[in-house]
């Protein structure tokens, strides 16, 4: 059986999740701690669980999701999968953390790359990874069919969608990867967007006011 653990991060709210099997391989999924006390409740629920970090993943790259980045890297070894068309959201974070006011330590580990098509395994469960732009370039979505829940990002969320006034954004492409790669998904789909509480995809599609 697979779990999910959320913790809400940073002056954004950002959700992170580590998602575990029962061998206790564990992925770390936009991890958004930006402080030491942040760290440590991440950590600590690690440490106390007996989990095994094998896989540090982004949704995608914009600021919120990725100050863990690089502690990641020290504390646990991981090197950074995300989708390519996303490294130059990743490469200009410190600028953005500037701006902000957030310093962000600048990851300096490798970088392996997401596709389309593509799986990542965790024990016996595969997830499939779904390219999902509009809301940044490389926005990706991770979906694990026989317990039916997905990892959106800043896609979808509960009764809304993802900005696109960022660089990189555009609303019309994220309409249509809502539409044409998760709404084509069961209705009974959890989904745990990168804000937010948890919905469903046939509660979007039902009542999301964006697709009326």
């Amino acid at each position: 059986m697979l779990h999910l653990n959320t913790f809400v991060f940073n002056p954004f709210s950002e959700n992170t999740y580590l998602v575990y099997d029962d061998d206790k391989n564990c992925l770390i999924i936009d991890p958004g701690c930006m402080d030491a006390t942040e760290q440590d409740a991440m950590s600590g629920f690690i440490e106390s669980n007996g989990l095994n970090p094998v896989m540090l993943l982004n949704t995608h790259c914009h600021l919120d999701h990725i100050f863990g980045n690089q502690w990641v890297f020290k504390s646990y070894g991981l090197e950074l999968h995300l989708h390519p068309l996303d490294e130059p959201v990743l490469d200009h974070a410190p600028a953005s953390g500037l701006m902000f006011g957030l310093p962000i330590e600048t990851y300096t580990g490798p970088r392996s790359w997401l596709k389309e098509g593509e799986e990542i395994a965790l024990g016996e469960y595969r997830f499939q990874i779904m390219h999902l732009p509009g809301h940044s370039p490389g926005s990706v979505g991770f979906y694990e069919s026989t317990q039916k829940f997905l990892i959106s990002g800043d896609v979808l969320f509960q009764g809304s969608i993802g900005r696109t006034d960022l660089p990189g954004g555009n609303h019309a492409t994220l309409l249509n990867s809502i539409r044409e790669k998760l709404f084509v998904l069961p209705d009974d789909v959890t989904v745990y967007s990168g804000h937010g509480e948890p919905t469903t995809i046939g509660v979007e599609k039902a009542t999301n006011p964006f697709f009326s």
